[in-house]
């Protein structure tokens, strides 16, 4: 037997499981069931305490009381190195933080006003037009029942409308076909997304490698310049490119596709569980379908797929049905662990007179999961009530844990720093999608398939079904 030193405790740091395997600790028990494993220590330590995966030392807050002195302390616990290494490693493009691109990630940022505000009704009116010339080439001819995989068609629909919405459109004449053959390689490349994440070597990812490269080249400058009608926050991305010499044609094609890559990689199966739920729950689908029609009477808007249907920020915002049933299911799949890291060796301090001793390079993490699932803060929180984020016919954004409300109940796109800049018009889309197909589709489940999590993304987003299933749709 092998005997290895103990990773020695100071004061004030929380209890340790190591695990007896050199390097990986508790990695595998971790990736097979994160959830179960965190709510294990819980029992056993209480609300902090570090687990050590792949020579990482995580330190894991439980308390969701606790959220918030983590989320304001951004000076000393950081996160967006972490994901930059994180990102270029995955995208193949030069980090940004290693001195050569001076200001490049603050400018980045910068252009995230573009999904904010007044710019974000522009870019939700252009893809809530190309959803329905999607649905109109797509569905149009469906007079009768037609049955697809439910996981293929969100993923074909909502792909090719953000890929026009956001590049524009590939003029040729086979333009669906030559982007549906970008979302072939795209759906490969994203099968190997969490082992990439992981720090596992692309090299080892079978043809990954390969498909990764034939998609950056894709969105080189003189594919790009092609493209008819993009937007203006990949043109404002694209000029920002162009000012920094060192940054090589094929590093800002791959920026290009890592900005697709975060565009779409959660908003699909977002999409899929959304959908699913609500054709699981007649009583859903009704009261969803009945405030839509509600919307398009009262404006004097015809449905089917030769009308263009118009919806404002504030018609979309004041969908309290649709907004709670997309919410709920975004509650029961997500699994994004928010990660910051310690710049220094400092003292956390928490609510309660609690200390955390961290040391530099330190890893903190949320885990909203656990807090989605709480049944003290979600009554049976196993299952989907469409209407749960709704009180007196308002949204309800009170929620309670331990009789004191809670700041934070519902986190799918992460805390503070490092909350999904595009959030804002991924609910958007999400919403666009099924506004649409309930007002033009009768829709049904073709199969009892009950489809479940699949963990393998457990700490990166939105899980995805572990298995497809078919549904049968037909013009109303």
């Amino acid at each position: 037997f092998f005997f290895f030193p103990a990773f020695n405790r100071k004061t004030g740091e929380p209890p340790l499981i190591n695990g007896w395997i050199p390097y990986l600790g508790k990695a595998l028990i971790f990736r097979k069931d994160a959830f179960k494993f965190l709510l294990d220590q819980q029992k056993k330590l209480g609300d902090i305490f570090t687990v050590h995966i792949a020579g990482r030392y995580i330190t894991f807050i439980m308390d969701p009381f606790q959220y918030v002195y983590v989320i304001r302390n951004s000076k000393q616990l950081e996160f967006h190195e972490f994901a930059d290494k994180m990102a270029s490693k995955t995208f193949d493009y030069p980090a940004l933080s290693n001195g050569k691109f001076p200001d490049l990630k603050e400018n980045l940022h910068r252009i995230y006003q573009y999904l904010q505000g007044k710019p974000l009704d522009v870019i939700s009116d252009h893809m809530m037009k190309n959803l329905q010339d999607i649905f109109e080439w797509k569905c149009s001819q469906a007079t009768d029942w037609e049955t697809e995989k439910m996981y293929k068609f969100c993923c074909s629909v909502m792909f090719e409308a953000s890929f026009v919405t956001l590049y524009g459109r590939v003029p040729a004449a086979d333009g669906h076909k030559v982007i549906s053959e970008i979302r072939d390689k795209f759906i490969k490349f994203d099968a190997s997304f969490p082992y990439l994440a992981a720090n596992i070597p692309i090299e080892l990812l079978g043809a990954t490698k390969k498909v990764r490269k034939e998609l950056i080249h894709h969105f080189l400058l003189q594919n790009m310049t092609k493209w008819l009608g993009g937007s203006k926050v990949v043109q404002a991305r694209q000029d920002i490119f162009e000012k920094y010499e060192l940054l090589g044609d094929y590093d800002k094609a791959a920026h290009h596709f890592a900005f697709l890559w975060a565009s779409v990689g959660n908003t699909i199966p977002a999409t899929f569980w959304a959908m699913y739920y609500l054709l699981r729950h007649p009583e859903a689908l009704a009261a969803v379908r009945d405030e839509i029609d509600h919307l398009l009477q009262s404006t004097g808007q015809k449905r089917g797929p030769r009308y263009n249907i118009h919806l404002t920020r504030e018609q979309l915002d004041n969908l309290v049905y649709l907004e709670s049933a997309l919410n709920e299911s975004l509650r029961m799949c997500s699994s994004s662990m928010n990660i910051r890291i310690s710049q220094e060796d400092f003292v956390l301090k928490l609510e309660g007179n609690q200390e955390v001793s961290l040391r530099k390079g330190d890893w903190i993490a949320l885990y909203p999961q656990i807090l989605h699932m709480d049944p003290e803060v979600y009554e049976d929180p196993k299952e989907y009530k469409f209407d749960r984020y709704i009180e007196n016919g308002k949204k309800k954004t009170t929620f309670y844990k331990a009789g004191r409300k809670l700041k934070y109940f519902l986190m799918p796109f992460g805390s503070g720093i490092s909350m999904c800049p595009g959030r804002f018009l991924a609910m958007n889309e999400m919403k666009m999608f099924l506004f649409l197909l309930l007002a033009n589709f009768d829709v049904e489940l073709a199969e009892n398939k009950a489809v479940r999590l699949d963990n393998s993304r457990m700490g990166l987003g939105i899980l995805l079904p572990d298995v497809d299933t078919a549904f049968r749709y037909k013009l109303r």
